[in-house]
This record gives C-alpha cells, sequence and structure tokens, in this order.
C-alpha cells in the first residue's frame, strides 16, 4: 500500500510492482511549497514499515529546511527525489547541517533530482580562505553510519559548506553522483570521507571550490573510478594530523580518473606538529590524466596552511606503500611532481610509474622534486625523476 503525503496524509492508494507488504510514501505538494513537515513523517512511517519501502519526492522545486532523517528502520528504505529541494539562502551561520540521512541499513537515494544548498549569501561572508576560521555553516548532505547503501543518479549544488559528508559508512556505493559550485566558493569539499569502511565512488563529475574528494581519518577501503574532478582542489588524502586521537587510513584506490584545471592533482597532506601519530598506507593512484593541474602529484608533509602550526617539528604521520602510475598530461606549473616527505618519519616504498606530465611555461621545463624520500622508478618519467632534489620541503 502507498501513502500520499502534503501538508498531512490525503488518501491511501494501491500500488503495483511491490510485494503485498510494500509501502510507497509520496510527498505531493504544490511546486515552491516547504516539504520538511511532509518528508519526515513520511520517512518516519517507512522507516516504521516491517517490509522495504520508498519515499518519493516527485518532479518540482520544493523548500527544505533543516532535517534528520534516521534510524534504525524496521527494513530497507529507498528514498528517490525527482525534483529539486532548495535550502533557505538566507541562512548563512550557526547550523553545521542540512540534510541527515543516519543510523540506517539497507539505503537508497536515487531519482536523479538535486539539493541546491543556496550557498551564495554564505560564500560572501564567509572568509576561511583567509583566515582559516570558517563560520558554522552547514553541510548538505550527511550520511552519518549509513549500512550497505547506493547512493546514484543525484545531484549536490552550490552547497554552503561541503557537499557530501559521510562517516561510519560501511558497504557504500556512490554512482554518478553530480556535485556544481563555483570555482571561488570557500570550503565547499565535493565528498569528504571519514572512519568509514568500503565505499566506491564512480562515474561522477565534481567540480567545486575546494577538493572534489577528501579522505579524513579512519577512512579504509575507498575505492575512485571514472570520476572528472576540476575545477577545485584537486583529489586529496588528508590533511591529516591536526587533531588527536586520529586513526589510521589504508586501502585508498583511485584508478582511471581526470582532473581538469584543478589546484592540485593527486595530493596526500599531513601536518607538521601533528597531534597524533598515525600511519597512511596501501595508497595507489593509476591510470590518471591530468589537464592543466597546478601539482600534479605532491605529498606534502609540512601542510600548514595560514601558519596555523609549528613547522619545526616534523610530520609524525608515516607514509607507507604509495604509489603513482600511469599518470599523464599536463601542468599548469613547472613542479609536476613534489614528494615532500617528512624528515622525522621518511616516506616508506613509494613508487613512480610511467610519468608523463608535460610543462610549456617561460620559465622552464617540468620538475620532479624529492624530500627525505628514494622511490622506485617504474618504467619512464617525465619529468626526470628527483631532478631537483631537496633537503627540507620550501615554505608556503
Amino acid at each position: 500500500m502507498g501513502a500520499y503525503f502534503g501538508v498531512s496524509i490525503i488518501f491511501i492508494i494501491c500500488l503495483s510492482g511491490f510485494s503485498a507488504n510494500a509501502e510507497v510514501f509520496t510527498i505531493r505538494s504544490s511546486s515552491g511549497s516547504d516539504i520538511t513537515q511532509a518528508l519526515l513523517k513520511a520517512f518516519t512511517s517507512a522507516c516504521q514499515s516491517p517490509s522495504p519501502s520508498k519515499v518519493v519526492i516527485p518532479k518540482g522545486e520544493f523548500k527544505l529546511r533543516e532535517i534528520e532523517m534516521r534510524g534504525p528502520c524496521k527494513a530497507p528504505i529507498e528514498i528517490t527525489i525527482q525534483g529539486t529541494v532548495k535550502a533557505d539562502g538566507n541562512a548563512i551561520q550557526g547550523k553545521d547541517k542540512w540534510v541527515v540521512f543516519g543510523n540506517i541499513n539497507g539505503f537508497k537515494l536515487n531519482g536523479g533530482g538535486a539539493f541546491d544548498g543556496e550557498g551564495n549569501a554564505s560564500w560572501r561572508v564567509n572568509n576561511c580562505h583567509k583566515t582559516f576560521q570558517c563560520k558554522k555553516l552547514p553541510i548538505s548532505i550527511r550520511f552519518d553510519f549509513v549500512l550497505n547503501s547506493e547512493i546514484r543518479d543525484i545531484s549536490s549544488i552550490d552547497s554552503k559548506n561541503f557537499h557530501i559528508n559521510v562517516l561510519g559508512a560501511k558497504n557504500m556505493t556512490m554512482d554518478n553522483i553530480k556535485i556544481i559550485a563555483p570555482e571561488e566558493s570557500p570550503n565547499t569539499d565535493g565528498i569528504h570521507l571519514g572512519r568509514s569502511d568500503g565505499v566506491k565512488i564512480l562515474n561522477s563529475f565534481i567540480s567545486t571550490g575546494d577538493d572534489c574528494i577528501s579522505v579524513g581519518d579512519g577512512m579504509k577501503n575507498l575505492h575512485v573510478e571514472k570520476v572528472t574532478c576540476g575545477p577545485g582542489h584537486g583529489i586529496s588524502v588528508g590533511s591529516l594530523g591536526r587533531y588527536g586521537h586520529e586513526q589510521d587510513v589504508s586501502g585508498i584506490r583511485i584508478i582511471n580518473c581526470t582532473l581538469q584545471q584543478t589546484d592540485n592533482g593527486l595530493r596526500i597532506k599531513t601536518w607538521p606538529s601533528a597531534a597524533c601519530s598515525t600511519t597512511a598506507f596501501d595508497i595507489h593512484f593509476e591510470d590518471i590524466i591530468v589537464k592543466n593541474v597546478s601539482n600534479p602529484i605532491l605529498i606534502d608533509q609540512e601542510y600548514c596552511p595560514w601558519n596555523q602550526c609549528n613547522k619545526q617539528k616534523p610530520s609524525t604521520i608515516k607514509l607507507v606503500n604509495t604509489s603513482f602510475k600511469n599518470i599523464r598530461g599536463t601542468s599548469g606549473n613547472k613542479d609536476a611532481v613534489k614528494l615532500l616527505c617528512s624528515k622525522g618519519y621518511p616516506c616508506q616504498n613509494v613508487e613512480i610509474g610511467d610519468v608523463d606530465i608535460k610543462y610549456n611555461g617561460a620559465d622552464g621545463p617540468a620538475t620532479f622534486q624529492c624530500s627525505n624520500v628514494s622511490p622506485k622508478l617504474l618504467g619512464t618519467q617525465n619529468p626526470k625523476a628527483c631532478s631537483a632534489p631537496m633537503t627540507k620541503a620550501p615554505k608556503m
């Protein structure tokens, strides 16, 4: 059976194509109306259903205030968003979330619709790129402790803060995700992940003002494939080491992706004077195309934006078993490859294979810089590997 939700339940209809006990809850409201209460009521009813259920947001534009849809639910649940839900564009600070899906086992989100964070007013008052003191702004979509899930065919537009944040997930697949915000929008990471295990990001397009994909502490077994990134700050593991009690990172695999017009390319970044001593291991980048990317390959273990740390103390984050293979394209500056490892804990077992990155600037050919690392070289390297060896990472 199925229920229609507007401001209240209107009537109940029979549905074909579902089992006798399945229910579909459809939001029925006029375009432009606020569906927050109707959606929460529909989700609550679906979550209590003893059999798999579905919530449908139809085509149209709807207002949506802050909402948390949390389980545990009695059976798997699917949310299909066909239209666009829009946040309050005038809410420029004070909250850390907009839409939250949490504590659900067996979850699907799909439908081809969009989450519009209406972030423009917030970006104008947020000066975190200059002071590193970002105002408290809501993440557009949060997945908190969501297990065995599929997120497909959705878009996130103009988030005020991160577009998507994943915490505590297990066995999650994201497929055909589109993320769009202006290049100058601050702190609008596309997908940030941490303390999760077994996440796939596939066939997606991310164009935003910060990292396209950022990997936080505790992340295990992340597979990223066929993702196009740019503009933005590239694909980053880290930053790691800023906070105490951070967990190890392992099993990160980024393959067959394209980065275009990004400020960085494939990046691992850790803080000096780290507040913890953890290990990031088995991190692999392979079959990557870079198009006019600044710093296409970068290990930066002196990541310290706006001098927020003591750079005299080397990073205590250990980097072990890292590889960059078949990376090709063009660099936006002459520093095509920089492996700037910690002098306290030099990088271990770094492999570089078949790198071909060209630079045509007037300030000379592309360079390959090394500090506190002796990479294992496979195949060919252009530029020549470690042609400008360094004993100390440069100041930022």
